[in-house]
């Protein structure tokens, strides 16, 4: 069973095509490969697309009752050459769905969430009110109850939302609600989001200095408390940039003494509470995320979603009352709870509830499934990752990884050195097919000394990778093959230039 739920990308020897094998179509400049020539590559999973029409078949059956009505595309020559024309158009990114992609936080979506999306989209629903989305409506809150069973909590208010921004704008709205004109703090490191979202809602922000490790300085957050106007504290469980975890453990005592609301903006690893092999530290801190107020959780990040897919959950399902509005042309078929009623956005795609419950009810959200080791694979990828950096004398690194993003820096004479060499560096891997990523952090989070390098700089310009991908534990060798000639590479056209 473990190895049907799998999604594996398989690794194999590609063919290049020769020059002679391509040529240019004259409808539109797309590339055909002749029948005789080996593709590049399979890349793309493929065999959902049966299931999805047999699925689709059924969907149908449900609507038997009514008259046939079927549109009909009309002009299907033009429809499919704007269509092809559209699938050469989107060649032009990134390969994110590939291991070899291993740069920003992108993640693509289960095939199961693939499917149920789209056949969520023959009947297109709308999640604001249950007259627009019965079903999706009710496939939402039960998704929503069980991320919310994740974190411990049964009794709750929550819903799905755009995306991380709105699912956060939403915990601060409430917090102001609640505490109205007090002031708002979260790390330095935290998303910037949460000072935007201040600034939009009119609340007064602070950041808070962040220790060498990327995480909040519990030191700095006292000192900012006993002002005695701070009300709600924002609590990073995986930061952006590094995926450090605020200490949770050490906040929640805080808030013995200070009396302060706990937002807890997990939106990158708040499904990291189900992996088994976090440090003792990290541990902590997602042990006790039951105790906090409220948590916004990204399932379009590792829950394996398409964008977009927030989610924000209250522990208090009290808060509710705070979205109380009237609006009789939107309600008026049931008497039961719309989500319109509990979020402050309207229109949301019902389809994207519909993927969740799919992928929730294919993968658990249970410790020891499926889900949970995908997560345990990413991390272990990235400790793995950061041993090679760690025992190369070429590189410097910052510590270990507390969940599956790595950062680190070329050992340079000075620290604007080593910026211009991450460049070129991340150029060179791109071009040999390893996708990274460019991140610029304080140099306090590297040892610069034991490195022997001018701190020219405040900041340092680094690569940084997420290896988000279960698959990318099997490819750490290929990863680590490409930085180090690409590496190389680069070193060696510096050494070139200087004679």
């Amino acid at each position: 069973m473990e190895e049907e739920n799998r999604l594996t990308i398989k690794k194999s020897g590609n063919k290049k095509i020769g020059k002679s094998e391509v040529e240019k179509s004259k409808n539109g400049g797309r590339k055909n490969i002749r029948k005789n020539s080996v593709p590049v590559s399979h890349v793309f999973e493929k065999d959902s697309l049966a299931v999805f029409r047999s699925a689709l078949d059924e969907l149908e059956k449900g609507f038997f009752k009514l008259p046939s009505a079927t549109t009909s595309i009309k002009n299907k020559g033009e429809f499919e050459k704007t269509i092809l024309k559209v699938a050469e158009r989107l060649a032009d990114n990134y390969p994110y769905f590939h291991p070899l992609y291993a740069g920003q936080m992108l993640k693509p979506p289960h095939p199961i969430a693939r499917v149920a999306y789209m056949l969520a989209m023959w009947i297109n629903p709308n999640n604001h009110a249950l007259d627009g989305g019965r079903a999706s409506s009710a496939m939402e809150k039960e998704a929503v109850a069980e991320i919310a069973k994740m974190f411990g909590w049964e009794g709750h208010v929550g819903h799905l939302t755009g995306g991380g921004t709105m699912a956060n704008l939403e915990a601060l709205w409430i917090a102001d609600q609640l505490n109205p004109g007090k002031k708002v703090v979260a790390s330095e490191q935290a998303h910037y989001t949460h000072s935007r979202i201040s600034n939009t809602l009119g609340l007064k922000f602070e950041s808070i200095p962040c220790d060498t490790e990327g995480r909040m300085d519990i030191k700095s957050l006292k000192n900012i408390l006993e002002d005695g106007d701070v009300k709600t504290v924002v609590v990073t469980i995986g930061t952006t940039a590094t995926g450090a975890v605020d200490p949770l453990s050490q906040i929640l005592e805080l808030r013995e003494r200070y009396d302060f609301r706990i937002h807890a903006d997990a939106a990158y690893g708040g499904y990291f509470i189900l992996a088994d092999n976090l440090s003792r530290e990290t541990r902590e801190s997602f042990d006790r995320l039951s105790e906090v107020d409220s948590i916004v959780v990204d399932p379009h990040k590792h829950g394996l979603q398409p964008y977009g897919c927030g989610c924000v959950i209250f522990r208090d399902p009290a808060v509710a009352r705070f979205y109380k509005h009237d609006s009789p042309y939107t309600y008026f078929t049931s008497t039961e709870l719309h989500l319109g009623e509990i979020s402050l956005e309207c229109s949301r795609a019902g389809a994207s509830a519909v993927a969740l419950w799919a992928t929730q009810e294919f993968l658990p959200l249970i410790s020891g499934g499926e889900f949970a080791k995908s997560l345990g694979a990413g991390r272990e990828a990235a400790l793995e990752l950061h041993r090679r950096l760690e025992a190369d004398h070429r590189f410097l690194t910052t510590s270990r990884p507390e969940l599956d993003i790595i950062v680190w820096a070329p050992k340079a004479e000075a620290v604007s050195k080593a910026s211009e060499r991450s460049k070129n560096i991340f150029k060179e891997a791109a071009k040999r097919n390893l996708h990274l990523a460019l991140a610029e952090l304080p140099t306090k989070f590297f040892d610069l000394s034991s490195a022997g390098m001018e701190p020219d700089r405040e900041s340092i310009g680094c690569l940084r990778s997420v290896l988000m991908k279960p698959e990318h534990l099997a490819w750490i060798d290929d990863i680590w093959r490409i930085l180090d000639e690409a590496t190389n590479a680069i070193l060696n056209d510096e050494r070139k230039i200087q004679g």
